[in-house]
């Protein structure tokens, strides 16, 4: 069998927590290859909502295998509120969830370091989530963090104070001011530390490839947005990981040609949160009547989201550097009942005309716009596509046609129900 990848197109929060939801019926393994406790996967069904940050979105399929792959860095306080509150709903969470012993933890002294980097920058701030995920994989490259599998080793304490003393070094260069009682957080990650061992650990790469070679499809969820990527994201303004397809195979184990389908979320219209480029920006009422229909707000920080209109240049992009081979349109019940909807075919980039994204990010970008007539109805309301309005239809022809790659689902709605697989 094939590991197939379910990933952003944007700049994240495109929605793919309740895509991989709906696609997990069909997979009996559902992994995270990367990305930390900074992502929100919002999944909602019949009157029950959740968001999961580090827990694989197929935890509440009841026959599905989910797997915290090594390139996930793991917060093992938020993990056990995330899987305590998951209990509290009847989901037997430790008798679904396995966890790669290379997974890298987040200390809290990693919170710290986050918190004084981004005090540093001042106004040149990335617009992080101070959840300590930057200095986590900067100690992974570094060689210096703690894997989850040295939790089961007799020098792990011995570990643990060498990379604190470490830690608490760098914040004294800062001088910097703890915004929380250290001591109280590290008694409590000690605690939570136990919590985690009561989970099963498995070596990422034998499992995964033994249940492919069993036959078990595997599908491999994304955190972020390939925006973000940090290698062809909007560098500095990224995150910490590789968002792309390429992500899995290193997340996870395996190789290049075990990689099947690529399916590529985006939202019908663009959101970013924190700082950074954001061409098709709308910083006017038709940015905050986006932002209040399609409650634009962080899963996981709540901050406001800026949004603007579909870039098609920035989409193409992250299709060809990953490789999809099937588009996810989310949220596009949001755009009913807008006169016209614009779609951004190209940049003028100082001056000249241009398809591609630039490489400098603070570059002068003018979106170039096409115009489509809205459509009147619900969205919501349609079960099959012959009940789609036209100028919704070709709307997504349009993309379709632009971006060269079909659009497999349509997302009309928050709930399961509200989902059109396409002929």
């Amino acid at each position: 069998m094939t590991l197939d990848v379910v990933l952003g197109l944007q700049w994240g929060d495109e929605g793919k927590g309740k895509i991989v939801d709906v696609l997990a019926a069909r997979y009996p393994v559902v992994a995270r290859f990367q990305g930390g406790p900074n992502a929100g996967h919002s999944i909602q069904f019949g009157n029950t909502s959740f968001v999961l940050h580090s827990v694989p979105s197929g935890v509440f399929r009841a026959d599905a295998i989910n797997i915290i792959g090594s390139g996930v860095v793991l917060d093992p306080t938020i993990f056990r509120q995330e899987c305590e509150a998951i209990e509290a709903l009847g989901i037997p969470v430790r008798e679904r969830v396995r966890i790669a012993r290379r997974t890298h933890l987040i200390l809290p002294t990693h919170k710290l370091l986050d918190a004084a980097d981004e005090a540093a920058l001042g106004k040149g701030k990335i617009g992080s989530t101070l959840k300590g995920i930057g200095p986590a994989y900067s100690d992974k490259t570094g060689r210096n963090g703690l894997r989850v599998g040295d939790l089961e080793q007799a020098g792990f304490q011995a570990k643990y104070d060498t990379l604190k003393r470490k830690h608490l070094a760098r914040l004294a260069q800062y001088r910097f001011e703890a915004p929380f009682d250290l001591a109280g957080a590290e008694a409590r990650w000690m605690e939570d530390v136990q919590y985690l061992l009561s989970f099963p650990l498995i070596d990422v790469e034998y499992e995964t490839n033994a249940l492919l070679d069993a036959g078990q499809a595997i599908l491999a969820e994304g955190a972020q947005g390939s925006m973000l990527d940090v290698d062809f994201g909007s560098y500095p303004f990224v995150t910490s990981s590789s968002t792309a397809c390429a992500g899995a195979c290193t997340g996870l184990g395996v190789a290049p040609g075990r990689i099947g389908k690529v399916y590529g979320v985006f939202k019908a219209y663009c959101t970013r949160v924190g700082s950074g480029p954001f061409p098709t920006e709308l910083s006017d009422a038709t940015g905050e009547e986006l932002r209040q229909r399609g409650h634009e707000f962080g899963a996981t920080t709540g901050r406001p989201r800026r949004t603007g209109w579909l870039d098609i240049p920035a989409l193409k992009f992250a299709v060809m550097i990953s490789g999809v081979t099937d588009l996810i349109m989310m949220k596009a019940d949001v755009l009913d009942g807008f006169d016209t909807v614009r779609v951004a075919c190209g940049y003028r980039v100082d001056g000249q005309l241009t398809d591609r994204v630039p490489y400098d990010v603070y570059a002068d970008v003018e979106p170039v716009y096409k115009d489509f007539k809205g459509w009147e109805g619900d969205l919501g309301q349609c079960r099959r596509e012959e009940d789609l309005p036209e100028e919704f239809k070709a709307y997504v022809a349009y993309i379709e046609q632009a971006v060269g790659v079909p659009v497999r689902i349509l997302s009309l709605g928050p709930d399961r129900a509200q989902t059109l697989i396409r002929k």
